[in-house]
């Protein structure tokens, strides 16, 4: 019997322990922040142990940054954490991606930009979406604060292995559907918890056509689908990503290690899923969970359950009504699941030419620092400013709401991030889940509408 590619890499990394048990993984890269490490280095030094492996430790500083005047944090929480974590990586001599340093912006861009992320490995993070790396075809999850130590202390985490969900995508994307349209959907038929236990290979023809950019934002949301782990097999689109990138020495070598990561044509998986993209819609969030979304072209369903019932509630929409319905007051293109250079180039054909619809307040975070530069580097900076748009410095911003950049209590936010829970944009903010495309085109238009009818430049 053939092995998966989540078999290999597991099975590659496993120190100690019985198949059905938990497992000792050795962690081939650990990436840290400000939000989840500063317990994790003060138990280090309560237990007076040392950090085992600060070669194989990275930092950046995403969550709590100010995307305007980033050097002025007023909040003191914030301001601790920040500080905690530029001290402690001095204290252990773990590599720091600072406050405006070229390479600084959210953790899980900086790990593929850097070429820290690469097939094979195992990676963590005390972050959710670490699953993001997994579109390398590599083994990478989120952890909690007390695992963060314990990868401090060891450089190993004990994990049960879980079982292998095949997620087989087919079919040729149609013009205005994108990666995002692919794993909202995908959510909404299947639910939060369709992924609870497994680690989700996606694959097919679909998968294949495209670039790493697309295939980082399916992995980053399998969390959301109830899954810790999302992988992809790593290709020739793979290898050209990573080639030139600062901390890939040797490509060729690597290229021919990596060669054996896929999954055996005679691979057990424990559970396939299928879905032929070919007649796929743009996709809107409509409540308060991931999986509650809808085609643009289909009415709001019915209230099946209370849950159904508070979304609406606090959402303030109704059964029946579509998204082109809801009344728009804020724009965000950012976040880790599409603030890359792709996502930004992307929405700026919606954009260029046209003006912010005065009913709208939009942002633009780029991800990071580099794609900041680059974006500027192309003239995307002007366009998004000339229209309307504020252009920001990198971090994770509105996604989440621990820094100043938050949705007003009340308002409709049109957002390019991967969770749409309850305060999660700010106390009583309304998120609604697209790609890049329908939130810069709901942007000039005031409301959602179809990308695939509306021109762009």
């Amino acid at each position: 019997m053939g092995r998966t590619l989540f078999d290999k890499i597991w099975d590659n990394h496993v120190i100690t322990g019985q198949a059905g048990e938990p497992q000792l993984l050795y962690i081939d890269l650990h990436l840290i922040h400000e939000i989840t490490s500063p317990q994790a280095f003060e138990g280090l030094r309560l237990q007076n142990r040392t950090l085992r492996r600060p070669d194989l430790t990275f930092g950046t500083i995403d969550h709590n940054v100010p995307t305007i005047d980033i050097f002025n944090i007023k909040d003191d929480i914030a301001n601790k954490q920040i500080q905690a974590l530029q001290k402690n990586c001095e204290a252990f001599n773990v590599k720091l991606f600072d406050m405006g340093s070229d390479e600084q912006g959210i953790v899980h861009m900086v790990g593929p930009e850097n070429g820290l992320t690469q097939p094979g490995k195992t990676i963590v993070c005390g972050d959710s979406h670490t699953a993001t790396h997994g579109a390398f075809g590599a083994i990478a999850f989120g952890i909690g604060t007390s695992e963060v130590e314990h990868v401090f202390a060891t450089q190993t985490l004990w994990q049960t292995k879980p079982k292998n969900l095949k997620i087989e995508i087919t079919g040729t994307l149609p013009h205005g559907v994108y990666a995002k349209d692919i794993i909202l959907y995908l959510i909404n038929q299947h639910g939060v918890n369709f992924g609870t236990g497994y680690a989700l290979e996606f694959a097919g023809e679909t998968i294949e056509d495209l670039s790493m950019e697309s295939r980082m934002t399916i992995c980053n949301m399998a969390i959301e689908a109830g899954a810790k782990y999302g992988l992809m097999r790593p290709d020739n689109t793979t290898f050209d990503y990573l080639e030139g990138k600062p901390y890939v020495n040797d490509l060729d070598a690597l290229k021919t290690k990596w060669a054996s990561l896929y999954s055996d044509h005679d691979a057990h998986f424990d559970k396939v899923i299928t879905l032929d993209v070919t007649d796929l819609e743009p996709q809107v969030t409509w409540g308060t969970s991931p999986e509650m979304g809808v085609n643009f072209s289909t009415s709001f369903p019915k209230i099946e359950n209370t849950n159904d019932a508070r979304a609406y509630d606090y959402m303030g929409l109704q059964p029946g009504q579509k998204a082109s319905d809801i009344p728009l007051g804020y724009v965000f293109l950012g976040s880790c699941t599409n603030a890359r250079l792709s996502d930004l180039i992307e929405a700026s054909k919606f954009v260029k030419g046209q003006q912010v619809h005065d009913n709208i307040t939009a942002i633009v975070v780029p991800g990071s620092r580099q794609v900041k530069k680059q974006a500027e580097a192309l003239g995307l900076d002007v366009i998004f400013k000339e229209a309307g748009f504020e252009w920001r410095e990198p971090g994770c911003s509105m996604c989440l709401g621990m820094n100043p950049d938050q949705v007003p209590a009340g308002v409709h936010c049109a957002s390019t991030s991967n969770r749409n829970f309850e305060g999660r944009q700010g106390k009583g903010a309304r998120t609604h889940l697209v790609s890049p495309a329908m939130a810069a085109a709901a942007a000039i238009h005031g409301h959602f509408v179809d990308v695939r009818k509306v021109g762009h430049a």
